[in-house]
């Protein structure tokens, strides 16, 4: 078991399974298909990131290093928090990209979305957590590896 303490960006209490990408997500190429398909959960379809691609990480925590791509990563986030696909948490290794923070604002503000956000949890956060390991986190920003 280890633990991590990150900063709070969005808090609430998570127990359950964990996603690992150790590179940037593209939120458009991970996120759009399944909102545009109006799907019960989010598949990961990008497929130039074999750590999630394939994967469901709708309820789960999402663990990151940070997200890449278009500026409509937030706008992305906040449909598919509007449609209640949207993983749980999000945890990130590095501070949160500005279009990460738009999209987890919007979506708390503007959908009344409780998803979780945490940054800063740092690089060994990302070396030790694994696909499939069950993690709990904390509305104080800790974040237990199990």
């Amino acid at each position: 078991m280890a633990e991590f303490k990150g900063r709070v960006i969005n808090p609430g209490y998570y127990k359950g399974e964990a996603v690992v990408s150790h590179q940037g997500v593209n939120t458009l190429a991970t996120f759009q298909k399944s909102a545009l398909s109006n799907a019960k959960n989010v598949i990961v379809a990008d497929q130039n990131n074999p750590d999630i691609y394939g994967k469901n990480i709708t309820k789960k925590a999402l663990c990151l290093p940070k997200t890449i791509g278009s500026t409509t990563g937030g706008m992305v986030l906040q449909v598919i928090c509007s449609m209640g696909i949207n993983p749980s948490c999000l945890l990130f290794s590095e501070k949160i990209d500005s279009l990460a923070a738009a999209g987890v604002i919007l979506s708390v503000v503007w959908e009344g979305s409780d998803i979780i956000a945490i940054d800063d949890l740092g690089e060994e956060f990302l070396n030790t957590v694994k696909t499939g390991d069950t993690i709990e986190v904390k509305e104080d920003g800790s974040v237990v590896v199990m």
